[in-house]
């Protein structure tokens, strides 16, 4: 081959294994970077679940069973509380803790952990409703968190959450726990 014709080609080679080497790097530090943020938004979701379990262990102590009102009598069902000012606490104390102040307290406090443990938490519990009549042991709950917003956040929330529809509508939307219980 003529020597003429084979200047700069050494060149052009390395530009383009420099261009190869830069395209891999920058997707070893996206890729690193999701690696980095994962631990943090599962530690989110296992608080939430954490949550949640102890919000209705305290609806199915006061579930009013005996009578005495509590989860049966709707004492639980109370607007979300993504995205509102925290609350201060209330106490129930003996001879005055019924079972509507003792849902109040139950909820008050949980939404005071919620709001501590998790980005903007909130909480929000309906109870079933088939063609009109609302169940006394069955209902839904949601605990509601914002994430942070990095780069290394692909996953898009607004497509892999089952949020509730009063709250689907906000901006950013919120990650959000969905469980289903029975007392």
């Amino acid at each position: 081959m003529n020597r003429h014709h084979q200047i700069g080609a050494s060149l052009i080679e390395v530009l383009v294994a420099l261009l190869l080497l830069s395209l891999g790097m920058l997707s070893l530090a996206a890729t690193l970077s999701f690696a980095v943020q994962m631990p943090k938004l599962s530690g989110y979701r296992a608080t939430a679940t954490n949550l949640a379990s102890a919000y209705i262990e305290r609806m199915r102590a006061n579930s009013g069973a005996d009578g005495f009102g509590g989860f049966n009598s709707g004492a639980y069902d109370k607007p979300s509380s993504y995205g509102v000012t925290t609350l201060s606490a209330t106490s129930c104390s003996y001879p005055n803790c019924v079972a509507a102040t003792l849902a109040a307290m139950d909820l008050t406090t949980m939404q005071i952990a919620v709001r501590a443990e998790l980005p903007a938490g909130g909480l929000f519990m309906e109870r079933d409703n088939n063609s009109g009549v609302i169940s006394s042991t069955t209902g839904n709950l949601w605990v509601m968190w914002q994430e942070p917003v990095t780069f290394g956040a692909i996953v898009d929330s607004s497509h892999s959450d089952n949020c509730p529809s009063g709250v689907a509508v906000t901006d950013p939307m919120p990650r959000c726990l969905y469980v289903r219980f029975s007392i």
